[in-house]
């Protein structure tokens, strides 16, 4: 069998219908509500009808992300019984699904951090204001000189040429300014909440480290590319939490995951959740690489027998 990798989409991928069309399935519904028991809140009924602005809160999109994402590759494993994961990369958030897939830790705990990870992320961005901004086409040297000039940190490598950045608000306002001027062939400021993967994120990260504490981690079954170094975790599940907690303050290193994914021989990807995000940044990074979706029922039905 092809050497394939599992995907996972981070914040932003959420969307107002996600997984409702898994939700007639019993083992799909079966997660939602076991996540719903966890939340104290029907998630199905969130995911498929909102309102938009509940849905795109931290605390909420984080953990919705993971059990639709959850849902996706559960429902592919059962309808591809032989199918082997070789490695499992997740963006930002998305690394938690990715843990999970590997048995790292069980879906309850994974849920509960979620939306405590979520929570703290909210309180660090009502604390200081700030904000990211996606730059595309300019040098990786003159935009880090740019970005200490403007006093805004490099937030995510998402491909050669796509690189976001994060920090204070007017500091991220003047960066985009700067690299409009400076040649930059699109310059598009994100809708999140604040300065995530940055500095200003330190105040979740403590806490994350606090509540993470109590929660079982075990050694990974197969590969997990950590967002932080962009290489596989350790397989100590210690060294693993310590790097989650780093992820929160860290950039992602997409680019360089994908290519711990390639050297690790895999050769066909399965992006598993919400949205197509993986799969276009995949196509940008490696242009041989074989890469599927499946966000609903469609995407299940077609990709399961091409596998």
């Amino acid at each position: 069998m092809t050497p394939t990798a599992a995907l996972f989409p981070g914040q932003g991928a959420q969307t107002v219908g996600m997984g409702a069309d898994f939700a007639s399935r019993p083992d799909s519904a079966v997660l939602f509500r076991r996540a719903s028991d966890v939340l104290g809140f029907d998630l199905a009924r969130l995911c498929a009808e909102g309102p938009a602005e509940e849905l795109t809160r931290s605390d909420r999109a984080q953990p919705a992300i993971f059990v639709v994402s959850v849902i996706c590759e559960t429902a592919l494993l059962a309808a591809h019984p032989s199918l082997k994961w070789t490695a499992a990369a997740g963006l930002s958030s998305g690394e938690w699904a990715a843990l999970h897939s590997a048995g790292v830790l069980s879906f309850e705990d994974a849920v509960r951090v979620l939306e405590a990870r979520g929570r703290f992320m909210q309180e660090a961005c009502e604390r200081t204001p700030g904000g990211m901004v996606s730059v595309i086409g300019m040098e990786p040297a003159a935009l880090a000189a740019l970005a200490r000039e403007a006093g805004v940190e490099l937030a995510n490598f998402n491909s050669p040429e796509q690189t976001v950045l994060s920090g204070p608000k007017e500091a991220v306002a003047a960066a985009a300014r700067l690299a409009a001027e400076r040649g930059a062939r699109r310059v598009i400021p994100l809708q999140v909440a604040g300065a995530f993967h940055s500095s200003l994120m330190a105040p979740a990260a403590a806490r994350l480290e606090e509540f993470l504490g109590p929660v079982r981690f075990n050694p990974p079954s197969h590969p997990v590319i950590s967002n932080v170094t962009g290489q596989p975790h350790d397989a100590d599940p210690a060294a693993i939490r310590r790097r989650m907690v780093e992820q929160v303050t860290s950039p992602v290193r997409w680019v360089d995951c994908v290519t711990a994914l390639r050297d690790l021989g895999v050769r066909r990807h399965v992006e598993c959740g919400p949205g197509r995000v993986l799969a276009g940044l995949l196509r940008r990074i490696d242009k041989a690489a074989e890469v599927h979706t499946i966000s609903d029922l469609p995407g299940l039905e077609s990709v399961a027998p091409a596998l």
